[in-house]
């Protein structure tokens, strides 16, 4: 959908078609149930609160789709390799990521090509992290 402000036509950003912020949040929160039964990927994550992370990995989804610049004016670039590369992420984390991804994507109920859009960039982004064998 476009707008128009002061003359100018702009296009609505994904971040903000899919609900903006509240998505987001429902998105990885949801993820990060799953996260925190899961022996495998709860061993990732040194901090015995996931609430840093799960803030983390909220504020750079938002900034992603098009939502608030908070996560780069905090953090830097995303450097996401290069921020993942001390931990060892194999096939079966690299498929337990996807598997409670797909659980808070689906609670989501987003429009199918919404639905899609995301799923793509998620499989695409958890392939990515893959840096070990096994």
């Amino acid at each position: 959908m476009n707008e128009i402000r002061q003359g100018e036509l702009q296009q609505q950003t994904f971040y903000d078609r899919v609900g903006g912020e509240e998505t987001f949040r429902r998105l990885v929160h949801r993820f990060y149930e799953g996260v925190a039964d899961d022996p495998e990927l709860r061993a990732m994550y040194p901090e015995e609160d996931l609430g840093p992370a799960e803030e983390r990995l909220l504020l750079f989804l938002m900034q992603y789709w098009g939502g608030p610049r908070t996560y780069s004016d905090s953090r830097g670039h995303p450097r996401l390799r290069m921020r993942h590369a001390p931990f060892a992420v194999n096939r079966a984390a690299h498929d337990a990521w996807l598997r409670h991804m797909r659980a808070a994507v689906d609670d989501l109920e987003l429009p199918a090509e919404q639905e899609k859009e995301l799923w793509d960039y998620l499989t695409y982004a958890a392939a990515s992290m893959v840096n070990t064998p096994g």
